[in-house]
């Protein structure tokens, strides 16, 4: 994205304490030195949230600093936030969660070694290792697009976020089968991009029900990732 330089401030107490003048002076001013603030329009800082853009603004312009505010980013009448994405992904609206963020939402793990329980029912799956910290969209079966180094192209597949109740899983995996590449993947990082939701996890009273599922979800998925003609 062409971010040369990140910088962390960790919220301990003594940050937290800061009035937003000092927060102005401390921060901005004597340790980043900066020249130009770029923040949204409902940005709040300094001691119990206390400042607000305008102040930045004012309290800013005496050390010559620009602030730019940006105003409320919408789409189809909605505002964009955080919290609207992630609650499109609770309820497993990616499409909505997609729109939202401008690009599909992804996860991206090392493929670890399962219980091979997918290469027993004809669909073998890779199973990603994701970051603790990653926000998880609704558990089910969804659609997914493939990138990864072994793959020349990005690939279609169908990923199951879930706890396996058929076979009495207790934890949650994320397990990517690959609808027209076959080969061994393990120890690769793959980024996996949500398109679509088809359906919620659920128990089957066998795992010949279970297979049968599999093909359809995967002839769904196909439906939806294909292109037309």
């Amino acid at each position: 994205m062409g971010v040369q330089q990140l910088v962390l401030l960790p919220f301990d107490r003594e940050l937290a304490c800061l009035s937003p003048e000092a927060f102005v002076e401390e921060i901005l001013v004597q340790q980043l030195k900066v020249e130009r603030v770029s923040v949204g329009f409902d940005f709040c800082f300094g001691y119990r949230r206390s400042g607000t853009a305008a102040d930045l603004d004012a309290i800013a312009a005496t050390y010559g600093i620009q602030v730019t505010t940006v105003s409320p980013q919408t789409c189809q009448g909605e505002r964009i936030s955080s919290s609207a994405i992630r609650q499109a992904l609770l309820q497993g609206n990616v499409q909505r969660a997609n729109q939202l963020l401008g690009r599909p939402y992804s996860l991206q793990g090392q493929v670890v070694l399962g219980q091979q329980l997918g290469q027993t029912l004809g669909f073998p799956t890779a199973n990603l290792q994701l970051p603790a910290e990653k926000f998880l969209p609704r558990q089910g079966v969804y659609g997914v697009r493939v990138q990864g180094p072994l793959l020349e192209s990005e690939q279609i597949g169908v990923m199951n976020l879930g706890c396996r109740p058929t076979v009495n899983g207790l934890n949650q995996t994320a397990e990517v089968h690959l609808l027209d590449w076959s080969g061994d993947l393990y120890a690769q990082t793959l980024v996996v991009h949500l398109v679509q939701f088809l359906r919620p996890e659920q128990k089957f009273d066998s795992l010949e029900d279970l297979k049968a599922q599999i093909d359809q979800d995967c002839a769904v998925a196909r439906s939806y990732l294909e292109p037309v003609g």
